[in-house]
């Protein structure tokens, strides 16, 4: 065991985030922190990491465990160099090691006996504190994550930044380490790589996610946040999920049971001065016990209710475009894109950050004008639009004030209602919604712009990241809203479920301008992509095969018979040297290379170096053959 809590309690206000919970974590272990958005999954994380200290109850580390926790918004853009930011994990020694080479490259020019004398202190202050093993820590992880540490985190986009975040954590060498919502603002490509680089960490990790995939690779035990209660379900994500369905069962028909009970208890309490004169005190007592009981019940929060107003219906073309095209200086951004949208259709816009997504849907949108080809919209178009940087809220109103803008109703459908009654819909009880945007949560944002989207009449919804810090139950919900909804949809999102559950077809930025087009969701689109892949790989390797055949056929017999034979027998050799090589290579860029001993690291370096040599010596002698045949 590396971290334990024992009767946990911690509490804002009346609100229960932990209510006698406990806890125990354990080596190699890989937990899922789940549960509605507000329970307190990030605040468990932060009595984790010791940030947080709790209201009563005990928190247990082992001796010399060394955690780290990777935040859940990314580094800010600055001037900050990527070895600076990660040596900044730890503030005095970071500083300390930031100040000696900043001096080093001061003494290249400046001899003077004033920086001789300062950069010989901070040599000093660095072997003290053993800085030079922390200075390659810092180092090495830069360069697991493929990471530039003279870049300057101005110039990253939000998936390295995220990558810079991560080196700062696994910089210290942690054996828990505390992630969360580590895929927020990545694309699919980048999760791709963090699961796999996650599944290669030798320690402990607890996270916090709402990308269903992401948590049905990665981990091997769920912890459920409910009401304060922690219950740990052992398995995969889908087995806790069949589990949890049959917990709250369980729960409710106990609570019906216990409120029969209570209902024939009260009955009796109030039958005639007869039954008063004769009652039991200790059946009043048990009586007093179950109303403290039933009032210190915490109610599981209700599901929200998500309806859309589809208004009237757009003509049958939505949007039609030949060769279009956008260029943005010298950088193309799409490049000849066919396509037709028809009423109903329901689009994924899936691709790397940067790609064009946010670009096409604003050329769709009237924002931006094409560079080239023809753009024809569709009529009666109505669009309600999804903002992920959440710019339409203003964070100094309240929840409130924010939807309703000092109105007490508003108009839902056609019917007028109170704004409190409508806000208890998208799950704000009537004190949150007084409170003001920026005390939200990232969740709370999302539903609060979610509340305003379904308020205005659409047939064209365009999401760009809804999903982002939703709880699961809230994503459901909303799936299940877009799969019933009879107008137009594009959605840009990263998670793969998500896609796969609302979706009719996948348009895929595959870079270069250049947009795929795959009928299906995302699994659909992988499986085309690989279908591809192989076919092209297949082409190339008859083309090369053909190409050898007809010039060995042209060229021989110029050669002696045994020269001819070793000439033949060489591009077998460079095929096998190719694919020695080839595995050498995976196991030094694997994630977990560096983390053995040094040992084994360097046999297998010096084992790739001679691969190399003997591939270069294999292509010399090949073209020294192929020279001598066709003299």
């Amino acid at each position: 065991m590396l971290i334990s809590l024992q009767d946990a309690m911690l509490a804002y206000g009346d609100h229960p985030l932990l209510d006698r919970a406990n806890l125990q974590i354990h080596k190699q272990e890989r937990v899922c922190l789940v549960g509605r958005n507000g329970a307190g999954k990030s605040t468990l994380l932060q009595v984790l990491a010791g940030n947080v200290q709790l209201d009563s109850g005990q928190r247990q580390v082992v001796n010399d465990v060394v955690i780290a926790r990777l935040q859940q918004d990314p580094p800010a853009a600055s001037d900050q160099t990527v070895y600076d930011y990660v040596a900044s994990g730890h503030a005095e020694l970071g500083q300390i090691l930031r100040d000696f080479y900043q001096l080093s490259v001061q003494a290249a020019t400046d001899q003077s006996e004033k920086v001789l004398d300062r950069l010989a202190s901070l040599q000093q202050q660095i072997e003290a504190q053993d800085g030079w093993t922390f200075d390659t820590q810092v180092n090495k992880a830069i360069s697991w994550l493929g990471l530039d540490p003279q870049q300057s985190l101005r110039g990253l986009s939000g998936g390295w930044l995220r990558k810079v975040a991560l080196a700062q954590a696994l910089a210290c060498q942690p054996d828990l380490l505390l992630l969360d919502e580590p895929t927020n603002h990545l694309d699919v490509d980048t999760i791709k790589w963090l699961e796999e680089f996650l599944l290669g960490f030798s320690g402990t990790i607890v996270f916090i996610s709402h990308d269903r995939a992401f948590i049905q690779r990665l981990a091997t035990r769920i912890v459920d946040i409910d009401r304060g209660v922690l219950t740990s379900w052992p398995g995969s994500y889908q087995q806790y999920i069949e589990g949890k369905a049959e917990w709250l069962r369980v729960e409710a028909e106990k609570n019906d049971q216990f409120d029969k009970k209570l209902a024939e208890e009260e009955a009796w309490i109030r039958q005639g001065i007869k039954a008063r004169r004769t009652r039991n005190e200790g059946r009043v007592r048990a009586l007093k016990a179950l109303r403290q009981e039933r009032q210190d019940r915490v109610e599981r929060q209700g599901v929200s209710k998500m309806q859309m107003d589809m208004s009237q219906r757009s003509g049958k073309l939505v949007f039609e475009g030949e060769n279009l095209g956008f260029e943005y200086g010298d950088k193309t951004i799409l490049k000849a894109f066919n396509f037709q949208v028809l009423r109903g259709d329901k689009i994924a816009l899936v691709g790397p950050n940067g790609s064009g997504k946010s670009t096409l849907l604003k050329l769709l949108l009237g924002q931006l004008e094409p560079t080239q080809g023809i753009l024809r919209c569709g009529t009666k178009l109505e669009v309600a639009y999804f903002d992920q940087y959440r710019q339409t809220l203003d964070p100094e109103k309240t929840v409130m004030d924010n939807l309703a803008d000092g109105k007490q109703d508003i108009e839902v459908n056609g019917q007028t209602r109170h704004v409190l009654g409508y806000l208890q819909d998208f799950l704000f009880p009537p004190k949150r919604a007084f409170t003001p945007v920026k005390a939200l949560s990232g969740g709370e944002k999302n539903r609060l712009l979610l509340a305003r989207l379904f308020l205005k009449s659409a047939n064209l919804l365009v999401l760009d990241e809804p999903t982002n810090d939703l709880d699961v139950e809230t994503l459901e919900l909303l799936e299940e809203l877009i799969a019933n909804y009879q107008g137009t949809l594009f959605l840009v999102s990263h998670d793969r479920a998500f896609i796969d559950n609302t979706v009719t077809q996948v348009w895929y930025f595959a870079g270069d301008g250049q947009i795929e087009k795959s009928v299906g969701g995302y699994q659909d689109l992988q499986l085309q992509l690989e279908r591809q892949q192989a076919l092209e790989v297949s082409v190339e390797e008859v083309a090369k095969s053909k190409k050898t055949v007809e010039k060995r056929s042209r060229n021989q017999g110029k050669l002696s018979y045994k020269l001819q034979r070793e000439l033949e027998g060489l591009p077998d050799q460079i095929a096998e040297a190719e694919k020695q090589l080839e595995i050498l290579q995976e196991q030094v860029n694997s994630a977990e290379f560096f983390s053995q001993d040094a040992e084994v690291t360097q046999a297998v370096l010096q084992q790739l170096s001679e691969s190399e040599a003997l591939l270069e010596h294999l292509f010399n002698r090949w073209e020294e053959l192929e020279e001598l045949k066709n003299q």
